[in-house]
């Protein structure tokens, strides 16, 4: 545990992100929960004749065949979804200038999503990931589950400070066999993940959710500054006067983020980004509903 927060500040804070993400997923996003989501998990049940407006697209061929009339598949709704929350961990969700951490805003819109999950009655799963797999909680229902996932989500301090978005996707791929609903957030400041996107969008519903803060996007005119990289914990003197320096960052940072928004593009999978300090949740609702 982070020794900065003993229990009761930490049962303290989880209780504060229940109260407000609960409030949240009750009047706002369960209904839009259910309809963007229910419905895409469908299992076979039997085959049955033809019928006059049956979607020749469920026409089972081989049973057509086989009695010489046409039969159709029968599939029905699975009872129960699986949501898995796949949150980066490493060092660059610690930046924020804006009111609060990336990572405070990660670990709301993990609640609320989660809360909205258990009013469905679906499992909920945890992969904290940063260039290794840091933390996996197996799908569960449940709030008490949820609270624990949001407690991790709080206090959990992880080994690396560097960012492997496909050795995450890898390991979601040998963990969850079953299609399952898939959030993943991060600053996607990498890149190298579009092949393995591809592959885990075709197996489940990914939707990839981009938290950023504005101050990222440029470095100001400072003169030397003493900057801490995050990912390495390492101090280094950069000379922020620099026209060619503040241009290089600026275009490596752009190039990120167009690599985020066409690898999510390509590869079918749905594509939120959020600013800090913009509202998430009409965010999480503009998605919903479009995809409603």
């Amino acid at each position: 545990m982070n020794p900065a927060m003993d229990t009761k500040e930490l049962l303290k804070r989880v209780r504060k992100i229940e109260i407000k993400t609960r409030r949240l997923s009750d009047h706002i996003f369960g209904g839009e929960y259910h309809s963007t989501f229910k419905g895409r998990g469908m299992t076979f049940s039997e085959v049955r004749q033809y019928q006059y407006g049956d979607d020749v697209r469920s026409i089972d061929w081989n049973v057509t065949a086989r009695y010489n009339e046409p039969f159709v598949k029968v599939f029905e709704e699975e009872r129960e979804l699986t949501m898995m929350l796949m949150v980066d961990v490493s060092g660059s969700e610690l930046f924020g200038t804006v009111k609060r951490f990336k990572k405070e805003i990660i670990t709301e819109i993990a609640a609320t999503l989660a809360f909205s999950a258990t009013q469905n009655n679906d499992k909920i799963g945890l992969i904290l990931f940063s260039d290794i797999i840091e933390l996996y909680i197996p799908p569960k229902k449940g709030r008490s589950h949820v609270l624990r996932i949001i407690r991790e989500l709080i206090e959990f301090e992880p080994k690396s400070r560097n960012t492997d978005i496909t050795h995450a996707l890898k390991f979601l791929s040998n963990v969850q066999k079953k299609r399952a609903i898939v959030f993943m957030m991060s600053d996607f400041i990498t890149d190298d993940y579009k092949h393995d996107l591809k592959i885990g969008a075709k197996r489940h519903d990914v939707t990839g959710i981009r938290v950023y803060d504005r101050h990222e996007e440029s470095i100001p005119n400072l003169g030397m500054v003493n900057m801490l990289d995050e990912e390495t914990g390492e101090y280094m003197l950069v000379n922020t006067a620099s026209k060619k320096m503040r241009r290089n960052y600026s275009q490596y940072y752009s190039e990120r983020v167009n690599y985020f928004k066409d690898s999510f593009a390509k590869s079918g999978a749905g594509a939120i980004n959020c600013r800090v300090d913009e509202s998430y949740v009409k965010k999480l609702l503009g998605y919903f509903k479009q995809r409603g």
